[in-house]
Protein backbone atom coordinates (compact mmCIF):
# COMPACT_ATOMS: atom_id res chain seq x y z
CA UNK A 1 0.00 0.00 0.00
CA UNK A 2 1.43 3.60 -0.78
CA UNK A 3 1.09 5.67 1.90
CA UNK A 4 2.43 8.66 0.53
CA UNK A 5 0.23 10.35 -1.47
CA UNK A 6 0.25 13.43 -3.12
CA UNK A 7 -1.32 17.01 -1.34
CA UNK A 8 -1.14 20.29 -0.73
CA UNK A 9 0.83 21.49 2.09
CA UNK A 10 -2.09 22.67 4.01
CA UNK A 11 -1.38 26.37 3.14
CA UNK A 12 -1.49 28.62 0.42
CA UNK A 13 1.25 29.34 -1.58
CA UNK A 14 2.06 32.56 0.18
CA UNK A 15 2.34 30.49 3.66
CA UNK A 16 4.16 27.71 2.06
CA UNK A 17 6.67 29.97 0.57
CA UNK A 18 7.32 31.14 4.27
CA UNK A 19 8.28 27.02 5.52
CA UNK A 20 11.46 26.10 3.20
CA UNK A 21 15.19 27.81 2.49
CA UNK A 22 18.58 25.77 1.80
CA UNK A 23 19.52 22.62 4.04
CA UNK A 24 23.65 21.87 4.06
CA UNK A 25 24.09 18.19 2.41
CA UNK A 26 25.31 15.32 4.48
CA UNK A 27 26.74 12.47 3.74
CA UNK A 28 24.04 9.25 5.03
CA UNK A 29 27.04 6.77 4.22
CA UNK A 30 29.27 7.74 7.36
CA UNK A 31 32.32 8.82 4.48
CA UNK A 32 31.93 12.41 5.50
CA UNK A 33 31.36 14.26 9.25
CA UNK A 34 27.45 14.92 9.35
CA UNK A 35 26.27 18.40 9.22
CA UNK A 36 24.51 18.88 12.30
CA UNK A 37 22.01 21.52 12.74
CA UNK A 38 21.99 24.89 14.57
CA UNK A 39 18.19 25.72 15.61
CA UNK A 40 17.17 28.66 18.00
CA UNK A 41 16.39 27.91 21.83
CA UNK A 42 13.04 26.93 21.08
CA UNK A 43 13.42 24.46 18.03
CA UNK A 44 16.49 22.76 20.10
CA UNK A 45 13.90 22.28 23.00
CA UNK A 46 11.71 20.23 20.32
CA UNK A 47 14.70 18.60 18.91
CA UNK A 48 15.98 17.27 21.95
CA UNK A 49 12.24 16.02 23.10
CA UNK A 50 12.29 14.23 19.57
CA UNK A 51 15.81 12.42 20.20
CA UNK A 52 14.46 11.35 23.31
CA UNK A 53 11.00 9.28 21.85
CA UNK A 54 13.10 8.27 18.28
CA UNK A 55 12.66 4.60 17.73
CA UNK A 56 15.31 2.16 18.28
CA UNK A 57 14.59 0.61 15.08
CA UNK A 58 13.67 1.90 12.15
CA UNK A 59 12.62 0.07 8.97
CA UNK A 60 14.06 -2.86 9.90
CA UNK A 61 18.02 -1.33 10.89
CA UNK A 62 19.05 -0.62 13.89
CA UNK A 63 19.94 2.47 15.66
CA UNK A 64 23.17 3.86 14.85
CA UNK A 65 23.64 7.88 15.18
CA UNK A 66 26.49 9.54 12.96
CA UNK A 67 29.00 11.48 14.61
CA UNK A 68 29.75 14.01 15.17
CA UNK A 69 27.19 12.67 18.24
CA UNK A 70 24.11 15.19 18.73
CA UNK A 71 20.81 16.03 20.02
CA UNK A 72 19.64 17.02 16.77
CA UNK A 73 20.80 14.26 14.45
CA UNK A 74 19.73 10.05 14.53
CA UNK A 75 20.97 7.22 11.97
CA UNK A 76 19.65 3.79 11.48
CA UNK A 77 21.84 1.08 9.92
CA UNK A 78 24.43 1.18 7.07
CA UNK A 79 24.50 2.92 5.02
CA UNK A 80 22.75 5.26 7.40
CA UNK A 81 19.06 6.84 7.27
CA UNK A 82 19.67 10.22 8.60
CA UNK A 83 17.55 12.44 10.48
CA UNK A 84 18.29 16.03 11.59
CA UNK A 85 16.09 18.02 13.54
CA UNK A 86 16.16 21.78 13.63
CA UNK A 87 17.24 22.44 10.01
CA UNK A 88 16.11 25.24 7.78
CA UNK A 89 13.36 25.05 5.40
CA UNK A 90 13.90 23.46 1.81
CA UNK A 91 13.50 25.99 -1.24
CA UNK A 92 11.19 23.84 -2.51
CA UNK A 93 8.61 23.64 0.02
CA UNK A 94 8.13 27.53 -1.11
CA UNK A 95 8.26 26.94 -4.79
CA UNK A 96 4.84 27.12 -6.27
CA UNK A 97 5.68 23.99 -8.53
CA UNK A 98 5.36 21.75 -5.96
CA UNK A 99 2.35 22.85 -4.06
CA UNK A 100 0.65 22.47 -7.28
CA UNK A 101 1.77 18.87 -8.47
CA UNK A 102 4.26 20.41 -10.79
CA UNK A 103 7.84 19.58 -9.79
CA UNK A 104 8.92 15.78 -10.87
CA UNK A 105 11.59 15.91 -8.50
CA UNK A 106 9.51 17.22 -5.37
CA UNK A 107 6.23 15.94 -4.11
CA UNK A 108 4.33 17.01 -1.35
CA UNK A 109 2.29 14.39 1.40
CA UNK A 110 1.53 12.67 4.53
CA UNK A 111 1.88 9.57 6.10
CA UNK A 112 0.75 8.64 9.16
CA UNK A 113 -0.62 12.29 10.07
CA UNK A 114 2.75 13.92 9.54
CA UNK A 115 2.89 16.07 6.48
CA UNK A 116 6.34 15.22 4.23
CA UNK A 117 8.15 17.36 1.47
CA UNK A 118 9.67 14.56 -0.52
CA UNK A 119 12.75 15.43 -2.42
CA UNK A 120 14.45 13.74 -5.11
CA UNK A 121 18.63 14.64 -4.82
CA UNK A 122 20.83 15.21 -7.23
CA UNK A 123 22.87 11.79 -6.23
CA UNK A 124 20.04 9.88 -6.85
CA UNK A 125 18.56 9.67 -3.32
CA UNK A 126 15.81 11.11 -1.39
CA UNK A 127 15.26 13.26 1.12
CA UNK A 128 12.40 14.07 3.32
CA UNK A 129 11.60 16.89 5.49
CA UNK A 130 8.24 17.61 7.80
CA UNK A 131 6.12 20.52 7.01
CA UNK A 132 3.46 22.14 9.09
CA UNK A 133 5.23 21.57 12.32
CA UNK A 134 7.02 23.90 14.76
CA UNK A 135 10.59 22.26 13.83
CA UNK A 136 11.46 20.62 10.38
CA UNK A 137 12.62 17.18 11.16
CA UNK A 138 15.08 15.82 7.63
CA UNK A 139 15.30 12.30 6.55
CA UNK A 140 17.56 11.58 4.11
CA UNK A 141 18.05 7.76 2.54
CA UNK A 142 20.95 6.04 1.91
CA UNK A 143 22.02 5.22 -1.91
CA UNK A 144 20.13 2.38 -2.48
CA UNK A 145 16.85 3.04 -0.98
CA UNK A 146 13.70 3.68 -3.73
CA UNK A 147 12.51 6.64 -2.78
CA UNK A 148 8.05 6.76 -2.22
CA UNK A 149 7.92 3.21 -1.15
CA UNK A 150 10.88 2.29 1.36
CA UNK A 151 10.02 5.93 2.23
CA UNK A 152 6.79 5.27 3.50
CA UNK A 153 7.94 2.83 5.72
CA UNK A 154 10.60 4.86 7.24
CA UNK A 155 8.24 7.69 7.47
CA UNK A 156 5.74 4.99 9.36
CA UNK A 157 8.26 4.32 11.71
CA UNK A 158 8.97 8.03 12.40
CA UNK A 159 5.65 9.00 12.74
CA UNK A 160 4.88 7.95 16.33
CA UNK A 161 7.63 10.19 17.61
CA UNK A 162 7.25 13.03 15.48
CA UNK A 163 3.48 13.38 16.50
CA UNK A 164 4.37 12.63 20.15
CA UNK A 165 7.68 15.77 20.30
CA UNK A 166 7.10 17.82 17.08
CA UNK A 167 3.55 19.95 17.38
CA UNK A 168 1.92 21.32 14.28
CA UNK A 169 2.88 24.97 13.39
CA UNK A 170 4.69 26.42 11.52
CA UNK A 171 8.27 26.19 11.80
CA UNK A 172 11.06 28.88 12.92
CA UNK A 173 12.46 30.80 10.01
CA UNK A 174 16.14 30.26 11.42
Amino acid sequence: MNFFRHRSLGLPVAPVAALLVATGCSSADGDAALAVPSPDAKTAKVCRALHRVLPGKLDGRGRNDPGPRSAYTAGWGSPAIILRCGVVRPPKMIDPKVAEGGDADALAGGVNGVDWLMEKQDDGTWRFTTANRVAYVQVSLPKGMSGQEEGAGVLTGLASAVKKAVPEGTASMT
